[in-house]
């Protein structure tokens, strides 16, 4: 990925001063935010992305957006990107600094795909059972398909556990064509 070993650079730099001004957590969260509202808004990223648009203007942009909802860390790097012309490069490293931040924390992520959205109540329920196989927390991501029709799929690092309806119906399923009970026509 182009930009990916930059992004890392700047991503380091960030957590390393954060770290010393004890805001590494807070700057995470803000990290968190611009990665989402750049997900969220496609202007906002063809905006990050133009050439046509001038860095000061891009800067003006991310400080009317974030203004008093980041951190002065993250406000520096707004300008240091417009001093350096590479605007584009926020998002690759807010994702960056949201890595190595776990990294450092020890912290995995942990995918949970659902049939629905995940409430505060299902959250703290499948912490739990992400404390019981890992024996560490995790941040949770949740991935919706509808396919999966109720329970849940976690996978965190190299674990799987599956509690999935559909995986239930598969193993019957298997049983059934397996069964010695019934007569084969």
């Amino acid at each position: 990925m182009k930009g990916a070993r930059p992004a890392l650079r700047y991503a380091k730099a960030i957590l390393n001063l954060a770290k010393e001004q004890g805001s590494d957590s807070l700057v995470n969260d803000n990290m968190k935010l611009i990665v989402d509202t750049i997900a969220g808004s496609s202007d906002l990223d063809t905006m990050l992305k133009s050439p046509v648009i001038k860095a000061n203007d891009k800067r003006k942009v991310l400080v009317a957006l974030f203004g008093d909802k980041v951190d002065n860390i993250v406000k520096g790097l707004f300008n240091l990107l417009q001093e350096n012309k590479r605007m584009i490069m926020l998002g690759p490293i807010a994702k960056q600094y949201s890595i190595i931040y776990d990294f450092h924390k020890s912290m995995q992520v942990a995918k949970v795909t659902t049939a629905v959205a995940l409430t505060k109540e299902l959250e703290d329920k499948i912490q739990a059972k992400i404390v019981e196989l890992t024996g560490n927390n995790a941040s949770i991501e949740n991935i919706v398909n509808p396919n999966i029709l109720g329970g849940f799929i976690l996978r965190v690092g190299d674990v799987q556990y599956d509690a999935s309806i559909s995986n239930h119906f598969s193993e019957l399923r298997r049983e059934f064509d397996n069964s010695h009970y019934i007569p084969q026509i």
